[in-house]
């Protein structure tokens, strides 16, 4: 092999090497905004879904470490003309909602399907129109993390596939305060994984 090709081969694989490594920072820059964002809104008085007594003792949540396995590109299969349904929550409320679509995808070479929905409520907020809810259980459910399951949020798009990084999955403020009222993930939302990534159940 010539000089000239060796060079040009190893400068590919360096440009190569170099792009997944800007998007791997820029994921864990992203989680890292993530955890803060919901670190400070917890400790706010304003937007805190934690009493005052509980609030002062707030050090902040406690994280799984970050698992890059669980930043999965998935398929989306958009499903329109969906019945609007009325999705249980923790209390008598219960809220509509639509199925948006269905998403597919991969961790350790097992394939798994997810369904995401739009609320009723939020479709009628301009800037909540491409709002996509996620909610879903997983084999932590009950034991490391909420019993209840966790949430993700998507934003909607013309993409055919979309990015979904379960180190973002938040608790519903039910898992603080029983004065709250929850959507609670549908049974077919349950993955038989264990979502080692995102916020933990409550601290005691």
């Amino acid at each position: 092999m010539k000089v000239s090709q060796l060079v040009f081969i190893l400068f590919i694989l360096l440009t190569v090497s170099l792009k997944s490594q800007i998007n791997k920072d820029s994921i864990l820059q992203t989680i890292d905004v993530f955890q803060n964002d919901l670190n400070n809104e917890y400790a706010d008085s304003t937007h805190s879904p934690l009493t005052r007594e509980d609030r002062l003792k707030f050090i902040g949540h406690d994280f799984y470490p970050i698992n890059m396995n669980l930043v999965v590109v998935a398929k989306l299969k958009v499903t329109p003309g969906q019945e609007i349904f009325e999705m249980p929550t923790t209390t008598e409320r219960k809220p509509k909602y639509v199925k948006y679509g269905e998403i597919t995808f991969k961790v350790k070479r097992k394939k798994y399907k997810l369904n995401v929905y739009q609320s009723m409520d939020l479709l009628n907020k301009p800037e909540y129109k491409d709002y996509l809810f996620l909610p879903f259980k997983d084999l932590t459910s009950g034991t490391t993390s909420y019993g209840g399951g966790r949430y993700i949020d998507l934003e909607a798009s013309n993409a055919k596939r979309i990015i979904i990084d379960f180190n973002k999955a938040y608790n519903p403020y039910c898992a603080y305060s029983h004065k709250y009222s929850c959507p609670i993930p549908p049974k077919e939302n349950f993955l038989k994984l264990k979502v080692e990534a995102g916020i933990k159940a409550p601290k005691d």
